[in-house]
């Protein structure tokens, strides 16, 4: 199946990567199926909407930024997900890319999590106040 992309134009996609989330994204109800898409030359994870060509998301994993990033997830979003192994889950988050690339931010406290297994996906709002939803990914003297 081929989609129209922002970032990689027209591309090939596997009907079976498709990640639905059932209940879109905050912000974009109606766009419900994603793919991920990777560049070879940079670490980001590119969330492209498949409905949507002027839809993606620019993300990392959290670790990445914060190498000790963790959390609990919610009983109803394991439940949403199916999800049997913790090693099943994929996070990441979303980051805002202002012109000034070095004032980038990461939403932390909002991580999408994916099920690989089954390419379910959600945003899971955390209530740990220790992530904040512009965390800086450079430091101040970057």
């Amino acid at each position: 199946m081929k989609t129209k992309t922002k970032f990689f134009g027209e591309t090939e996609i596997d009907e079976n990567q498709i990640i639905s989330f059932m209940e879109g994204i905050p912000g974009f109800p109606e766009q419900k199926q994603y793919i991920i898409l990777r560049d070879e030359d940079s670490d980001f994870i590119f969330l492209q909407s498949t409905e949507e060509q002027n839809l993606c998301f620019i993300t990392l994993p959290p670790a990445a930024i914060v190498g000790d990033y963790s959390f609990d997830l919610s009983q109803e979003t394991v439940k949403k997900l199916e999800l049997k192994n913790p090693e099943d889950a994929m996070i990441l988050s979303i980051l805002n890319i202002p012109e000034d690339f070095k004032k980038m931010t990461a939403n932390l406290r909002a991580p999408i999590v994916i099920n690989i297994k089954n390419n379910k996906g959600i945003q899971e709002l955390l209530s740990d106040e220790n992530y904040n939803m512009k965390h800086q990914v450079f430091g101040r003297d970057a």
